[in-house]
C-alpha cells in the first residue's frame, strides 16, 4: 500500500519514520523548509525505543506520486484548511483519509470536502516533540488508533494499514469503536487543554493550589457531561484513569496548548475547548469552567491578532 503522511512533527513523524524503516511504503508531504531538512539529514528520531535516523521520501506538492491510498492528516486543526489543499491532487477515488486531529469539529470540514465516505476516524497518543533541528524527541507513548465512523467492518485499507502499524511496532491499529475512543481521548484533552492554558502551569502545578484538583476535578465533570450528552460518555474505568492522571501531586503531564502560548504560537482554541462548550451549550449543560479557560484562549488569540502575529 501506499502512504502518505502531511506533515513531519511529533505524531505524523514518528509514525511515518516507524513504518519507513519497516519498509512501508510511505511519503511526506511537507513544506519546503521541512522538506529540505528531511531529505538533508532523513527524519532522526530519539526515543527510548531506541534513536534512528531513515532516509524518507519526501514531496513538497500533493499531485506527486499519487493517488495515495491512505492519506494521513498529522496537522493542527488551525491548519485544517490549507491542508485540505495540500492533499486534494493526492486523493483518488479509493483513497482513505485518517485525520489524527484533535476534537470532533473537523470532521463536518472533512466530509464536506471529500465526502464523509472516504473519511475515517483517528486519533493519535504519541508523546514528544521537535527538537532545536527538526529532531523527534519521542518520549513515551506511541499508540494510534482508527476505524470506521459509522462502525461498520474496517475497509481494506485501514485492515492494510493496521497490518503495517504491527510490522512497524506501532501500538493500537484498528478500534471498531472508535467513535468512543475519539470522546475518551477529547474529554482528558477538553480537561487538561482548558486548566493548563487559563492557570499556566503542569498537573502538578495546578494541584499543588489550593483549589487545584478540585477545579481539574469540576472540568473533568463538565466534559464528561457533553460526552454523555452526545451518547459516548466515558466507562467508569476510563474516567477514574484521567482523573488519577489529572490530579497527581507532582504530575508532570502538561497540554501542548501551553506550550504553544508560552512560545506566542498559534493554539487549538476552538477544535479543543470551544467546540466542547459550544455542545455543552446546545445540550444545555452548565460549563463555567470551560466558559472561563475558552474567553482566557480567545483573549489571547484577540491579543496575537493585534500584534500581527501568524
Amino acid at each position: 500500500m501506499k502512504i502518505l503522511i502531511l506533515g513531519a512533527g511529533a505524531v505524523g513523524g514518528y509514525w511515518g519514520a516507524r513504518l519507513s524503516q519497516a519498509g512501508i511504503d510511505t511519503t511526506f508531504l511537507l513544506r519546503e523548509k521541512r522538506a529540505e531538512l528531511v531529505r538533508r539529514n532523513g527524519l532522526v528520531v530519539k526515543s527510548p525505543k531506541g534513536d534512528f535516523t531513515v532516509p524518507v521520501k519526501v514531496v513538497t506538492r500533493g499531485d506527486e506520486g499519487g493517488p495515495y491510498d491512505v492519506v494521513i492528516l498529522a496537522c493542527k486543526g488551525y491548519d485544517l484548511d490549507s491542508a485540505m489543499d495540500s492533499i486534494a491532487p493526492a486523493v483518488g477515488p479509493e483513497t482513505t483519509i485518517v485525520p489524527m486531529l484533535n476534537g470532533h469539529a473537523h470532521f463536518a470540514t472533512l466530509d464536506a470536502r471529500f465526502g464523509a465516505a472516504r473519511v475515517a476516524g483517528g486519533l493519535a497518543r504519541i508523546s514528544g516533540m521537535l527538537g532545536p533541528n527538526g529532531e523527534i524527541l519521542h518520549s513515551g507513548a506511541s499508540g494510534v488508533s482508527f476505524g470506521e465512523r459509522d462502525g461498520k467492518p474496517a475497509r481494506k485499507a485501514l485492515v492494510e494499514l493496521d497490518a503495517a502499524c504491527k510490522k512497524a511496532g506501532i501500538d493500537g491499529g484498528i478500534n471498531p469503536d472508535i467513535n468512543q475512543d475519539l470522546w475518551d481521548k477529547w474529554v482528558m484533552l477538553g480537561t487538561i487543554a482548558s486548566m493548563c492554558a487559563a492557570m499556566r502551569g503542569t498537573v502538578g502545578d495546578i494541584v499543588a493550589a489550593e483549589d487545584g484538583a478540585a477545579l481539574m476535578r469540576e472540568t473533568l465533570e463538565e466534559c464528561c457531561r457533553v460526552a454523555a450528552a452526545a451518547g459516548h460518555a466515558p466507562s467508569d474505568k476510563v474516567r477514574t484513569g484521567i482523573e488519577t492522571g489529572l490530579t497527581q501531586p507532582g504530575g508532570k503531564a502538561v497540554a501542548s496548548i501551553l506550550g504553544d502560548i508560552e512560545k506566542g504560537g498559534a493554539v487549538e482554541a476552538r477544535s479543543i475547548v470551544g467546540d466542547m462548550l459550544m455542545r455543552a451549550r446546545k445540550a444545555g449543560l452548565p460549563a463555567p469552567n470551560l466558559r472561563f479557560a475558552y474567553a482566557h484562549l480567545q483573549a489571547y488569540e484577540a491579543r496575537r491578532a493585534r500584534l500581527g502575529l501568524k
